[in-house]
């Protein structure tokens, strides 16, 4: 097996925004993706920031010795991007001999971070640079085979992007129930739970289910939201509902089939459990909107909170309420927004009464269901990547 230095294959490219022609200012995330820029550039002169071209690198050295990775990222947005003038910009030289998305799966290993967070303990210089990038070596494989891993690691991310997507309409018909139930208090009622509200004429032929509200169900006028909610329903705290619990540092970042979670989603797969039962995870530190449904044993650090319910039927319920919830504007101007068990627990809630809690658990129950499974596939999707990924080490030359 040969390996090839990558400084022999790139190059630096230090293109600024002299005239003024992009504007599509882009940060780099930590999973190695662009993200849409969320900084206030109101009086920013954009002239001094870096255009990124498609098929072009850019990254961050400055967050490898904090993160232990080295954020890079290819531009495959189909447009020029612009970043901060803090980040490096590079191309690869000959693209006939080194495919751009060959090389961004490379940079994608773990073994890759690895090497860069060693690298930046012991470099002489002080962190990891450009001549520490210039310095990595890795197998070039013929055009031919570059392609041919490519296109299997994409089929897997796009089968991944798929999944992603059908969640997300899945989610989309999730709050729409939510807003008619307990927003518009248009939740399906029946002539047993509600027969005042069904005529009984033998002309008439009804249907068995009707809308609250419009159906002319009681309404009763609740001071702490200033409007009318149904009756039998009150305003109570999120604490009624769920006991908010720390999640815990895992040391021992072995190899399992337990998910851990952080506040960005699945960090890792290990072989102890935390918790065992359906619960809420809430990010407490990073990205707080990041609100999960988990069903299946789990592991939560210590920048998460996970919940236990105090009464039946309660958790889907509560995963749409928070769910709904803007909490990344509680930290504005923070450099990492956090979240409290103070807040949490303090936070006043619409609590609808038992009937009304089952039936949305029920109605949800097939939805969350069918989203739990696809996101179980792309785990086992995210694994298959981590596989090919793996193997590039293997590659011969």
């Amino acid at each position: 097996m040969s390996y090839n230095i990558l400084g022999d294959y790139i190059r630096k490219v230090d293109n600024k925004n002299k005239d003024l022609k992009v504007l599509n200012l882009q940060g780099l995330s930590m999973t190695k993706e662009f993200r849409k820029s969320t900084s206030n550039i109101v009086g920013t002169d954009l002239s001094k920031y870096k255009i990124v071209k498609q098929g072009q690198f850019c990254c961050d050295f400055m967050s490898v010795i904090r993160v232990h990775k080295l954020p890079v990222v290819l531009n495959n947005l189909g447009e020029d991007a612009i970043i901060s003038p803090a980040y490096v910009v590079f191309e690869i030289i000959d693209k006939e001999i080194l495919l751009p998305e060959y090389l961004m799966m490379w940079f994608r290993r773990s073994e890759f971070d690895r090497y860069a967070d060693f690298r930046c303990d012991s470099s002489i210089r002080g962190g990891f640079q450009w001549e520490e990038l210039c310095e990595v070596e890795l197998p070039i494989p013929s055009t031919e085979k570059q392609r041919e891993i490519v296109a299997q690691y994409e089929a897997v991310a796009n089968k991944i992007k798929v999944n992603e997507q059908i969640c997300e309409k899945l989610e989309a018909t999730a709050q729409a129930l939510y807003k008619q139930w307990f927003i518009d208090f248009e939740f399906p009622i029946s002539k047993d739970s509600h027969p005042e509200l069904f005529c009984h004429s033998e002309l008439v032929e009804e249907s068995t289910t009707k809308s609250y509200k419009s159906s002319g169900g009681k309404m009763v006028f609740n001071e702490e939201l200033e409007k009318e909610i149904p009756e039998g329903w009150e305003i109570g705290l999120l604490s009624d509902l769920i006991t908010v619990k720390y999640g815990k540092d895992y040391k021992h970042l072995n190899t399992g089939k337990i998910p851990l979670y952080g506040s960005g989603g699945i960090m890792s797969y290990v072989d102890s459990i935390l918790y065992d039962k359906p619960s809420v995870l809430i990010p407490r530190k990073g990205s707080l909107n990041n609100i999960l449904y988990i069903k299946t044993p789990f592991w939560s650090v210590d920048t998460m909170f996970y919940s236990i319910p105090k009464i039946e039927n309660v958790l889907i319920y509560v995963f749409n309420v928070l769910s709904r919830m803007d909490f990344n504007s509680l930290n504005v101007g923070s450099a990492v927004p956090s979240m409290t068990t103070e807040y949490l627990n303090s936070m006043q809630i619409l609590i609808p009464n038992e009937k009304t809690l089952k039936s949305f658990e029920s109605e949800l129950y097939k939805i969350e269901e069918y989203k739990i499974s696809i996101n179980k596939q792309n785990q086992k999707l995210t694994q298959l990547q981590s596989l090919l990924l793996s193997r590039l080490a293997r590659l011969e030359g």
